[in-house]
């Protein structure tokens, strides 16, 4: 009778010694003090992650400034714990309480990052047409009043891996306070680039922290500040609307990123503009907006039925507002940040019924998409509506 050899192969020894691991792993498991040997919070991870990334914040308005009527900047200083840091280009998520209404509104840090670490914020709330919230805010935040806001958030910030070394940022009206926090970061050392700001106003007595944009342009060879007037001829100034034009004129040699914060006609008139410049769609950025639903004279007033953690209610919404707008003035609390459909908090699944989503802001992941979850932030019903929230 002939032998047989028989051999061995790697995969069967990896099995046993895998086998073995585990045996003796469960043996080393079971031997193990049941009481951790310390408290999760004290590893130093843990305690990084939680003061970069609190789940809110205890604020104190520390002080209050005043621009020409048009504007006020609000300081913070933290209650209790020191504030998260940030980096210039980023905002806060306010938590706000207006009569019935529960709401979250975003506002850009105008500070800079360092500010942080000294223990103090910086936002500028300007007043707009029917501007629910940032009236209230105008109206009513006095210094020592006591507010809550999340962990700074927004992806709008200098990256060298992804974004050239010359950042042409275009501001119109409040939208400068992202750029004025990266100029102050850039003056500080913080930021390794260079900013040529395209600061668009309709006057200049509409120009938010002129002298701050003027003195930082004069003493720091990397910040350049040119101011554009809409509505305003006046000596110093450049005349019209930023586009391709005045970017060309004024962006630096070589590559450069652009980015862009401000109302909504200035984001559809660079939509025309910017492909002039024949540049990479990588080195454009945007600061999210929301243009919402254009208003109806004929708006229709539909109900929600609302599904929170096994409770039902039902409210009324008009198709002219957004359901997480209906789900605010009803005094639904609904996790909510961005408030454009980009950072997904408010994402809800939607039982039933028809909403519609402006064109450009539907930014669900495909999954959402076919499995029927929406942003409520971006989202106007079209009828009746059965939406499960949390």
């Amino acid at each position: 009778m002939s032998k047989k050899k028989f051999s061995v192969n790697g995969n069967l020894k990896d099995s046993l010694n895998t086998v073995k691991f585990l045996t003796e792993r469960k043996q080393f498991i079971n031997s193990a003090a049941a009481v951790l040997p310390k408290r999760t919070d004290d590893f130093g991870v843990n305690k990084v992650a939680k003061s970069l990334h609190p789940k809110e914040q205890k604020l104190i308005i520390s002080r209050i400034e005043e621009h020409s009527n048009i504007a006020k900047s609000y300081y913070f200083k933290s209650e209790a714990a020191p504030l998260a840091y940030f980096k210039a280009g980023q905002y806060l998520t306010f938590r706000l309480e207006i009569g019935n209404s529960v709401v979250t509104r975003s506002y850009s840090i105008a500070s800079s990052p360092a500010s942080a670490l000294n223990g103090e914020y910086q936002i500028t709330v300007k007043r707009i047409n029917d501007g629910f919230v940032s009236d209230y805010i105008l109206d009513n935040w006095s210094v020592g009043d006591k507010v809550t806001a999340y962990a700074p958030e927004g992806n709008m910030t200098y990256n060298p891996l992804r974004d050239a070394k010359n950042i042409v940022a275009i501001a119109g009206g409040s939208g400068i306070t992202p750029f004025l926090s990266l100029a102050r970061a850039i003056d500080q050392g913080n930021e390794d680039c260079s900013l040529t700001l395209l600061y668009g106003c309709r006057t200049s007595d509409e120009i938010l922290f002129k002298a701050e944009l003027d003195s930082l342009s004069e003493k720091n060879e990397k910040i350049n500040v040119i101011y554009v007037l809409s509505h305003s001829d006046e000596e110093g100034y450049e005349k019209g609307f930023v586009g391709a034009d005045i970017i060309r004129k004024y962006a630096p040699e070589g590559n450069y990123s652009i980015f862009v914060c401000g109302p909504g006609g200035m984001y559809k008139f660079l939509e025309a503009e910017l492909p002039k410049l024949e540049k990479e769609r990588k080195y454009i950025r945007f600061e999210v907006f929301s243009s919402g639903k254009k208003t109806q004279e004929d708006a229709k007033e539909y109900s929600i039925t609302v599904i929170n953690r096994g409770n039902e209610s039902v409210i009324k919404a008009s198709s002219n507002e957004t359901v997480l707008c209906a789900f605010e003035r009803a005094g639904i609390e609904v996790p909510a940040r961005c408030h454009t459909g980009e950072c997904g908090f408010c994402r809800s699944k939607l039982v039933s019924g028809k909403v519609y989503i402006p064109e450009g802001e539907d930014r669900r992941r495909i999954a959402d998409m076919q499995f029927n979850f929406i942003h409520p932030c971006c989202c106007y019903p079209e009828s009746d509506l059965v939406i499960r929230i949390n």
